[in-house]
């Protein structure tokens, strides 16, 4: 590790005044630095600069059980970098005058019904896209995560006018998945096509992307696929696959596409090229109009009058299916992707024609995924004083205590009241939530146990905790999403109803307990 570090110090100091295009030697000793530093499996790495790669390459195992190296042609799930091709696909159909991005929702959609009438009836299609619906942070995301379920798309489309909004219509931002998966059953409605249809015809295809596919089942060959993984500070361990497409095939428009270094190389040229793309760039996926505004402020994150310290950074913004910002003078154009054990991250840098793609099959893997972007990206932009891995290490030592020691007290809680007796019947029964429907609370061998109807993994021992509040332990250790629930009874002391929450302060925001007003159905 005192070797592979020294390297990378001396790489950094020879690069860092001005602007540099990062070497192979550099970026080399970035991801073996990070690699030593953080548990992971693998990593892919492609960079392009003036419509050309300049870096290609795989570093670790796509699985630890068969320690396959990973190269330039490794399947990753991409995850939320999916969206970005659900907004290319809606440019598409507006290039075809087929919609405009103004067309609202009810039109193609008439079922689409929201939690206010007036914010069904002015919901446009660049709605779907920009993150200011008015619901809070991955709302109903549960029908997604864990998979498994048996959700399907009439329910995602149902499900928005039982969710309470946090904030006004377009006032504020907060990340929706299901809204994408909207737009991706809207694309499909539009064109006569399924989804992973229409992106395989009007993108992969053209785009020469011939080993990208929406979905794993859709992948030609399983042979040169990375596996998920999940990491602690002692080791890297497998998981199971995360089946995404579940029987929604719309669900792909939030995150379903998987994808390779070598195919998103061709991706990010395009994008850089305004959306042109060929030899010399004499054929258009979508215009420069529509281009335009895929990269135009929709919501606006955050803005400050004096720039941030280390990038001077004055805004953040989402555009539709990318995040914007400034970094030392230049927009940065990016965005991230994560399901279980599995995580993406594109960026481009417009005026310097420069994209770079990160994937790691390994979670928690967004600190480090962030780390190595940040170093090549720094070189592009003349910045160099920031050892992005030794941040990215602390911070994670950092999350995992903290996080630690809120559920090893809610657990050693547990652990106390163990002999405590508990009128098991005050709640066992039957509860429903509008958009997440029915829970099942039943007593087995003297225990108390949760059963969802609809996400078979959602199903584990309630233990008491204290008051009339319990705490689950799911059995799939995957899934990193134990829960608390919180019971309310009547007069008779019979449970009428209950909220959840997650216990790790860190848990992942998709699992959206908090979200659920399940009330006594019998």
């Amino acid at each position: 590790m005192k070797v592979i570090t020294l390297i990378f110090t001396i790489t950094c100091a020879v690069l860092s005044f001005g602007q540099s295009t990062p070497t192979e030697e550099f970026i080399d000793s970035i991801v073996a630095h990070s690699m030593s530093n953080l548990p992971q499996a693998g990593v892919a790495i492609g960079v392009v600069k003036d419509g050309k790669i300049i870096h290609l390459k795989g570093y670790g195992v796509a699985s630890v059980e068969t320690e396959e190296a990973v190269d330039a042609n490794t399947m990753f799930a991409i995850a939320s970098n999916s969206k970005a091709f659900t907004a290319v696909g809606l440019a598409i159909l507006v290039d075809r005058g087929v919609i405009t991005w103004q067309d609202k929702v009810v039109k193609h959609i008439p079922e689409f019904k929201m939690y206010d009438p007036y914010v069904t009836d002015n919901f446009t299609i660049l709605d779907l896209l920009t993150h200011r619906s008015g619901l809070g942070l991955g709302a109903g995301d549960l029908m997604l995560f864990p998979d498994g379920n048996d959700f399907t798309i009439d329910d995602i489309i149902n499900s928005f006018q039982y969710q309470t909004p946090n904030s006004p219509f377009r006032t504020k931002y907060d990340y929706d998945n299901l809204l994408y998966i909207v737009a991706g059953e809207l694309t499909s409605r539009l064109s006569g096509k399924t989804w992973p249809e229409f992106i395989n015809d009007e993108i992969f295809s053209k785009l020469g992307m011939s080993k990208s596919a929406v979905f794993r089942s859709n992948i030609k060959s399983l042979e040169n696929i990375a596996e998920g993984h999940k990491s602690t500070l002692e080791k890297v361990t497998q998981i199971a696959a995360f089946d995404i497409d579940g029987g929604v095939i719309a669900i792909g428009s939030a995150g379903g596409i998987y994808s390779n270094a070598t195919d998103m190389c061709q991706w990010m040229m395009t994008l850089l090229h305004s959306g042109k793309y060929g030899d010399s760039l004499e054929h258009e996926l979508i215009s420069e109009n529509a281009h335009n505004e895929l990269w135009k402020t929709h919501t606006m994150l955050g803005n400050k009058v004096k720039g941030s310290e280390y990038y001077n950074n004055h805004y953040d913004a989402y555009g539709l299916g990318f995040y914007l910002g400034d970094q030392n003078g230049y927009t940065v154009v990016d965005h991230t992707g994560s399901v279980p054990g599995m995580l993406s991250k594109v960026t481009m840098i417009p005026e310097m024609n420069v994209g770079i793609v990160v994937l790691t099959n390994s979670a928690p893997g967004g600190i480090s995924l962030i780390s190595i972007t940040n170093e090549i990206k720094d070189e592009f932009l003349g910045l160099g004083d920031k050892d992005w891995i030794e941040w990215a290490e602390e911070l994670l030592n950092n999350r995992k205590e903290s996080s630690g020691e809120v559920v090893d007290s809610v657990w050693a809680e547990v652990a106390k009241a163990s002999n405590k007796k508990v009128k098991f019947k005050t709640y066992v029964g039957h509860f429903k939530d509008d958009w997440f429907g029915e829970i099942e609370i039943y007593e087995k061998n003297n225990e108390l146990w949760f059963k969802s109807k609809r996400s078979p993994k959602l199903h584990g021992q309630m233990q008491f905790y204290k008051d009339n509040t319990f705490a689950i332990m799911w059995p799939d250790r995957d899934l990193e999403c134990d829960a608390l629930t919180v019971f309310e009874l009547d007069n008779k002391g019979i449970a009428q109803s209950f909220t959840m929450k997650g216990i790790s302060p860190s848990i992942d925001f998709s699992y959206d307990f908090q979200d659920l007003d399940l009330q006594r159905i019998k």
